[in-house]
């Protein structure tokens, strides 16, 4: 990396090596936050959308006939039958389900819960049934369905953690760019492509796959500053290509004399040192979140 008096400054180092033991040393344990954990927001839509037929289907819960009631439920209410695949935690309302193929053959049974279909009540209890869900209903195990529904909603929302993992590192790093940006009077723009750059700001782009999307961009009186950002918590193979491909991107930005910066943390390049190291030696600007904390994203920009 090339050094800069930057370093010297604010991190007291005197070498590029340094300046790359301080990185590893100051990579951060975590940065989940309290938004991780559940979207309530869209968990709570998920029910509303829901919560009449829920509520109709309530009907079911202890009753010893449950077939029965079901059926008649679902006859009087047909509407409430497009409700059946949430029950299940599917997003999807299209099954195909194999029902046999011991006797040498195989038999598949179609069900399709989409509101243009019109698969019968009957058919509907006996996916109920043969699902096993009847008979939570009829043993009350499941008492409220608006409650069920709620965790269920909570549940396949987990599946969106990892997302939410994902875009913290940009919302951290957007709050350093956008304090940097108003306080300089410079203009930014987020997930930015090269034609929206050249756009915008007239600046060409060459990027080293067509559908690049940089985390941030910086329109500075000096030029274009690219950034890119991402923590990686745990270790594997992937961090060594993510390192190699970032040597790719600086070369084709570097080439159009723009600026550009990797902002990357996590104890995830603790046992992925060399190919970090190696790109760190590569391009200019490598940092982590303690190195902006000190103020370095704001002096390499400006």
């Amino acid at each position: 990396m090339k050094f800069d008096s930057v370093f010297k400054d604010k991190l007291g180092c005197s070498n590029s090596s340094e300046v790359f033991d301080h990185l590893i040393k100051t990579l951060k344990k975590s940065i989940t936050k309290w938004d991780y954990f559940v979207n309530w927001q869209k968990a709570n839509a998920g029910v509303g959308d829901l919560e009449i037929n829920l509520n109709l289907l309530n009907y079911l819960v202890g009753k010893s006939d449950i077939k029965a009631a079901a059926l008649k439920l679902l006859t009087e209410h047909p509407q409430v039958i497009h409700t059946i695949p949430a029950l299940l935690a599917c997003r999807q309302d299209k099954f195909y389900i194999l029902k046999e193929y011991q006797n040498g053959s195989f038999t598949y049974a179609n069900y399709d819960f989409s509101k243009k279909s019109k698969i019968s009540p009957q058919d509907s209890v006996e996916f109920m049934e043969k699902s096993g869900f009847l008979e939570q209903l009829q043993s009350e195990r499941i008492k409220s369905l608006v409650d069920y529904v709620l965790g269920v909603e909570v549940g396949l929302d987990s599946n969106g953690r990892k997302n939410r993992g994902g875009t913290s590192m940009e919302d951290i790093v957007e709050f350093f760019v956008s304090t940097l940006c108003k306080d300089k009077g410079y203009e930014y723009m987020t997930q930015a492509t090269a034609p929206k750059i050249k756009q915008q700001w007239g600046h060409h782009v060459t990027v080293d796959k067509s559908t690049r999307r940089i985390d941030f961009a910086i329109n500075t009186p000096k030029g274009l500053v690219l950034i890119e950002t991402n923590f990686y918590g745990g270790g594997g193979s992937k961090l060594k290509s993510t390192a190699g491909e970032y040597k790719t991107l600086y070369d084709c930005l570097s080439k159009d004399g723009h600026k550009f910066i990797w902002v990357t943390d996590g104890m995830g390049w603790k046992t992925t040192q060399r190919p970090l190291e190696e790109t760190f030696n590569h391009i200019d600007y490598m940092l982590n979140l303690s190195m902006i904390e000190n103020g370095l994203l704001q002096e390499i920009v400006s």
